[in-house]
């Protein structure tokens, strides 16, 4: 078995690359994204069941050009004009986009799965409801989720548990679409949006406070100054939660390094704080938090991937026809391969609810709640 069952090549410079056994992943990743080359098999995910004979996982040139100019930098920096810039060329791509992997719940982070059977759309709403009884949200309270996405999460605590709700995202296209949908649901009064950088947030108390796969974004940088934040706008008898995309400490591999690395330079540019466990809950008690559950959700987070590239894939016309052939194969290749790393567990999602460690702090309201999806 070599790469060249798998592949036809267009470009005649890339001949002998592919005359090869093995090529890297990321050069077939990035001449399959220009279209230098066009798939025998139908999609990305096909190819990636061969990966061990196929493709080997070095370094290459293009990795050290992008960790001197780019990430390096970018890690560097973390200034709100730079998240704001780079966030913005991600998530205003168009809502169109997202909505044809998203699907109707335009929910950008992990399902939970009961049976494994569940539509995306109902994973989505197991996840909201596991958040809503993992921090205990009942009518009346103060919540604010920061980066909220399209706000599934704010009308689903503001209708459901009779919450009060400020969503904060820094997308315009996403703030638009919140802003209609408060309208078009008739949450006014219960749900509030703010188009600011988090670090703008004004400062009050809030009962809960949410951060769904959004710390990422914050960077390593700024991480213990963002858990301070956190820790400064939460009541002191209130509960805070964060799923946050992270890495598997002790299975890291050269697999894991390239695709972290091709993640950060074509999809989540910025995002440099997915980090193993431990780090996280070494933050948040160095912010004087007290950490109240921890779980580990990434095969759900494989199979909702597996999902939204089944909804990528069955509209490839309409994405073909509002957007190049680039979008629609760098979405395929980044979907196949997520979902593929998140199954063999060398990237995760973890869920973590804590609170503040006082004293006075009625632990007691944990005993018989939910804790685990």
């Amino acid at each position: 078995m070599r790469i060249a069952d798998f592949v036809r090549v267009k470009k005649n410079s890339l001949t002998r690359r592919y005359q090869q056994k093995t090529v890297p992943i990321t050069r077939v990743v990035e001449d399959y994204i220009a279209g230098d080359i066009d798939l025998t098999v139908d999609t990305f995910a096909k190819l990636l069941k061969h990966k061990h004979e196929i493709f080997d996982f070095r370094f290459v040139s293009s990795h050290y050009s992008f960790l001197l100019t780019k990430f390096l930098p970018q890690v560097i920096i973390h200034s709100k004009a730079q998240d704001t810039r780079i966030a913005q060329d991600h998530y205003d791509i168009g809502n169109d986009f997202f909505s044809w992997f998203l699907g109707k719940p335009m929910v950008y982070t992990s399902g939970i799965y009961k049976t494994g059977r569940e539509t995306l759309e109902q994973a989505q709403q197991n996840k909201i409801d596991l958040i809503a009884e993992k921090i205990l949200l009942q009518k009346g309270d103060k919540m604010l989720d920061i980066g909220c996405g399209w706000g599934t999460l704010l009308y689903n605590s503001a209708k459901k548990y009779g919450a009060q709700v400020t969503g904060v995202t820094i997308a315009e296209q996403g703030y638009q679409y919140i802003s209609e949908q408060i309208v078009k649901q008739k949450l006014q009064g219960k749900v509030n949006v703010l188009k600011i950088d988090y670090r703008d947030i004004p400062r009050q108390k809030f009962d809960k406070i949410t951060c769904v796969e959004m710390a990422e974004h914050v960077g390593v940088k700024n991480f213990n100054k963002f858990m301070k934040q956190i820790y400064n706008l939460l009541d002191d008898d209130g509960i805070y939660y964060q799923q946050v995309a992270g890495l598997k400490a002790g299975l890291w591999n050269m697999e894991s390094l390239v695709w972290g690395l091709f993640m950060n330079k074509y999809i989540f540019p910025g995002a440099d704080a997915s980090m193993p466990l431990k780090w996280y809950v070494a933050k948040l008690e160095k912010a004087r938090f007290e950490v109240r559950s921890v779980e580990t959700i990434g095969i759900h987070y494989s199979r909702t991937l597996n999902q939204w590239h089944e909804n990528w894939l069955s509209n490839e016309d309409k994405i073909l026809g509002a957007y190049s052939p680039y979008w629609f194969r760098l979405w395929d290749a980044f979907l196949a391969w997520s979902t593929n790393i998140a199954e063999e567990g060398h990237a995760t999602c973890y869920q973590i609810v804590a609170h503040k460690n006082r004293p006075k702090f009625n632990r007691k309201r944990f005993i018989g709640k939910k804790t685990f999806a």
